[in-house]
């Protein structure tokens, strides 16, 4: 198969995880940018990224990339790419568009002029002058940055954050990308208790279930390029077949999720169900002074509410406090905690090891790492 070059968009400060995740796919040609980690692939990769990565956003078709500085510059820079080597005669091809630090500054007329450029390559292919695009459906996304334009198109359609085992959701959720992140970042290993003292509508305990069996998060849900003649549906089905074979779901798993909003808990309890996991997780409401993790060794994550996103300033500082007062209390295990409080280590009462920098939504966060002792090594057993 032909090698592309494939780009997955994601959140600032995740780059170097979603990396490691295409890494683990076996595709090892990867080069890691602000927002996104461009890697070489076939059209089995296309399949294979959207149904496997957790923290990717999109996985994008590079089409091209070229100089813009005026719209004749966009104009014949899109024209020249392959456009009829991807879109059929009668697909349906939108574009989107974002520009930032460039000349041409007016998305509403780079997205025009692309269109049009688009529209005049397939005319030379199809001989028609009209396209009725009532078939698939192909995403154009004409970006702009410090006046280089970078035209893909959408393999994937609703975000990634969209595994399809959610229906119901609670006011300010963490997004899926966002929790599997913070597993990912964190030690949690399934031999390994893991707890959410604010869990809200689940993310952070379903996410780590579904590591935990080695579910592909994008098993349940579909994707805009399984209807692409350039994808072929065997390609799909091939992937498909080699996630379920890998599901591990005879692996136990310890893992709890509480919150004092017993709406939330209803919430997560449906969404559990839904992603067929409902007796392997344990929710429970309660509020986080009267958490008390089970099993040495766990793993603490958690995304606290916080005053842009819910609740009362006091509230929250008093949820903290807490917070730090029950992970006091627990000196075999390693806490994480999501949070944008320039106080967060004051009320947890000790500096964190480590911070990484995370935006989650608009929001700059930090996730503030707690490393406790490492699991005892089991011995091996002499034959």
């Amino acid at each position: 198969m032909p090698q592309l070059e494939l780009i997955a968009t994601c959140p600032m400060g995740l780059e170097a995880v979603v990396a490691r995740e295409i890494r683990d796919l076996g595709y090892n040609e990867v080069t890691v940018e602000n927002g996104r980690v461009r890697f070489i692939g076939d059209e089995l990769a296309i399949c294979r990224a959207n149904i496997w990565l957790r923290t990717a956003d999109r996985i994008l078709v590079l089409m091209g990339q070229f100089k813009a500085l005026t719209f004749d510059e966009l104009f014949e820079g899109t024209k020249a790419l392959a456009w009829p080597d991807w879109i059929p005669g009668d697909a349906e091809f939108p574009v989107e568009g974002r520009s930032h630090k460039s000349q041409l500054s007016s998305v509403p007329a780079c997205q025009g002029i692309v269109k049009k450029a688009v529209v005049e390559k397939m005319k030379l292919r199809y001989g028609t002058e009209w396209f009725s695009e009532t078939g698939a459906r192909y995403v154009i996304e004409v970006a702009l940055l410090n006046d280089i334009a970078t035209l893909t198109i959408d393999t994937t359609g609703p975000s990634l954050h969209k595994r399809g085992y959610r229906k119901l959701v609670t006011e300010a959720p963490l997004k899926e990308t966002m929790a599997a992140a913070m597993i990912l970042l964190s030690r949690w290993r399934v031999e390994r208790p893991l707890y959410d003292p604010f869990c809200g509508s689940g993310t952070i305990p379903i996410e780590a279930a579904m590591i935990g069996w080695n579910i592909a998060p994008g098993l349940r849900r579909s994707f805009p390029s399984e209807e692409w003649d350039n994808v072929p549906f065997e390609l799909w089905e091939q992937a498909r077949e080699e996630a379920y074979d890998a599901v591990r779901d005879d692996v136990p798993l310890d893992i709890v999720g509480s919150d004092i909003d017993g709406a939330a808990i209803d919430v997560a309890e449906a969404a559990a169900k839904a992603a067929g996991l409902a007796k392997q997780l344990h929710f429970r409401v309660e509020p986080v002074a009267k958490a008390r993790p089970r099993g040495d060794y766990g793993c603490l994550i958690t995304n606290p509410p916080y005053g842009e996103r819910l609740g009362d300033s006091k509230e929250v500082e008093q949820a903290l406090r807490q917070l730090g007062s029950i992970t006091g209390q627990l000196p075999s295990w390693s806490v994480f905690v999501l949070s944008p409080s320039q106080q967060l280590e004051h009320y947890m009462g000790r500096r964190a090891d480590k911070k990484r920098k995370l935006f989650n939504g608009r929001i700059e966060c930090n996730l503030f790492q707690y490393l406790g002792p490492l699991p005892p090594r089991k011995p091996v057993e002499s034959k």
